[in-house]
């Protein structure tokens, strides 16, 4: 693929995969259901499961619900794993969702757990809602097993996870016996993709997932949105939309590709907060795309965790390809803000052909890398080749390095149209990991060939940085200076939701 034609109309299939329709609900799904049966914690499952004889358990219900039915779920605590037992159809989707005004917990205080287990799980069932809940407490400390607060795989499709508050998703082992878990999970391994995959405003918090993530996205995906959650308080990465892994047998198949990941909030992803951290120190990402490809990015803001954003890949025979990292607000990160590639002496699968614009980076790298480097706002390990780096605001702290290549491997990268700044001394490495720092602009363009046209030294005026405002003053020298690519690579709208692109001018980072 080329330069520029990163899935030009990706966005606008998966809205309309989705139905648009503005609230993100497929249109079908808005058609009138056949039942609506009732559960409550007073109920009976001998009952009829009407509003006024309510089924006592959830699974009750979802055994007599059929394609256009919705299970409405009074508040209480339910101790059950949910399993939904039959697809919705195409017009007629199977709601699970709690009732108006209340919110029912899942509760999975002592279950035993063995193997791959969900509190919630969707296996080979499709057109499915689940929307309102809150799922907690889901929690192992036996070794190797796999512990998912919502678990949907198995050729699954057309789901909408929505408005649920999941916590305390927990595998309580030593890192060497398998700790894993996660909040979501959307696994596709089998050679049906799993397609139309919307997880939006759900609140993830205080789950210890191990060497897992907290909403994952692997293998056979085809086409997915996660927007508008919030994620804070965890062990390891927020989201995770990966491949080369173990979910799927076929090659082919075995990576995630063609979704969105947008206005998401997350904040404290600290992997020293668990044991795995003494191995590894600071080294969760908010949002990582590892071996996926045909990926956005935008308009999210991660603050106060290990890294932010990775676009990069563990492993050699997928890179990470053809993805967009746009309009975010990346700050007050331990180590890096943004980065590319392999894993040095690991992976060779690196980054290609991906797009890092517009975003706004401020006073990440806050300690020091695995190899006692500083890791850079901007970070490029090894096999990256023809990536765009531009339109970016990289506002360092006094001991900062603005952009850290480590290694010669790689070509065809591009990076310019930036604006740099810090009120120390100004720092690149390019092709080092432990190197001496490049502290002068024009030794810096003569060394990387690059930056011909980036800026540095001048303040970018935000109207407030002491408390995160990183909307730019009219007078910013950030306003309309930046490089226009295209509406497809730079986005529609910036962060805040205005044009992205004004008469065909663009401001350098997350704001317009």
């Amino acid at each position: 693929m080329q330069k520029g034609t990163v899935n030009i109309l990706l966005l606008t299939l998966l809205m309309a995969a989705c139905g648009k329709g503005g609230n993100g609900i497929p249109a079908t799904a808005n058609k009138p259901k056949t039942n609506t049966w009732y559960v409550s914690p007073e109920g009976s499952d001998a009952a009829a499961g009407t509003l006024k004889a309510p089924f006592r358990g959830i699974n009750t219900a979802l055994g007599k619900a059929m394609p256009g039915d919705t299970v409405m779920v009074r508040k209480g605590t339910y101790q059950e794993k949910v399993v939904f037992p039959r697809s919705g159809r195409l017009d007629k989707y199977i709601t699970l969702k709690a009732y108006t005004g209340e919110r029912p917990v899942i509760d999975g205080t002592d279950m035993a757990i063995t193997g791959k287990e969900g509190l919630v799980t969707i296996k080979n069932a499709s057109y499915i809602i689940l929307e309102g809940f809150e799922m907690c407490n889901f929690k192992s400390n036996v070794p190797r097993v796999d512990v998912n607060g919502i678990l949907a795989n198995t050729g699954s499709g057309n789901l909408i996870i929505r408005k649920n508050k999941i916590h305390h998703i927990e595998h309580n082992v030593a890192p060497e016996a398998g700790r894993s878990g996660h909040a979501i999970e959307i696994l596709g391994n089998t050679d049906v993709p799993m397609k139309d995959i919307l997880i939006e405003e759900n609140e993830i918090h205080d789950c210890n997932t191990g060497y897992s993530e907290n909403l994952t996205i692997n293998g056979y995906v085809d086409g997915f949105i996660i927007r508008k959650n919030k994620i804070y308080n965890a062990e390891n990465i927020a989201i995770d939309a990966a491949g080369g892994y173990a979910a799927n047998a076929i090659p082919a198949n075995n990576y995630a590709r063609n979704g969105v990941i947008s206005e998401n909030e997350i904040f404290n992803i600290d992997m020293t907060t668990g044991p795995i951290g003494a191995i590894h120190g600071h080294g969760a990402i908010g949002i990582y795309i590892d071996g996926a490809r045909n990926i956005i990015v935008e308009r999210n803001k991660i603050y106060d965790s290990d890294r932010g954003i990775g676009i990069v890949s563990e492993n050699d025979a997928y890179p990470t390809s053809n993805c967009i990292v746009r309009n975010n607000l990346v700050y007050n990160n331990w180590r890096t803000g943004i980065y590319l590639g392999g894993y040095l002496g690991y992976t060779s699968g690196g980054t290609r052909n991906c797009y890092v614009v517009n975003n706004t980076l401020y006073f990440n790298n806050k300690t020091t890398g695995a190899y006692g480097e500083i890791e850079g706002e901007l970070r490029m390990t090894e096999q990256c080749f023809d990536n765009v780096i531009r339109n970016n605001i990289v506002y360092g702290r006094p001991a900062d390095i603005f952009m850290h290549k480590y290694t010669n491997s790689g070509s065809g990268n591009v990076i310019d149209d930036n604006l740099y700044f810090t009120t120390g001394t100004p720092q690149w490495i390019w092709n080092s990991t432990n190197g001496t720092p490049v502290t002068d602009l024009a030794v810096w363009r003569a060394t990387s060939g690059n930056d011909t046209r980036s800026a540095n030294g001048t303040d970018p005026l935000f109207t407030d940085p002491g408390t995160f405002n990183f909307r730019l003053q009219a007078a910013s020298p950030a306003k309309h200076t930046g490089g226009v690519i295209s509406a497809a690579i730079n986005g529609e709208v910036d962060i805040a939701g205005n044009p992205r692109i004004v008469n065909n001018k663009i401001s350098k980072g997350a704001y317009q």
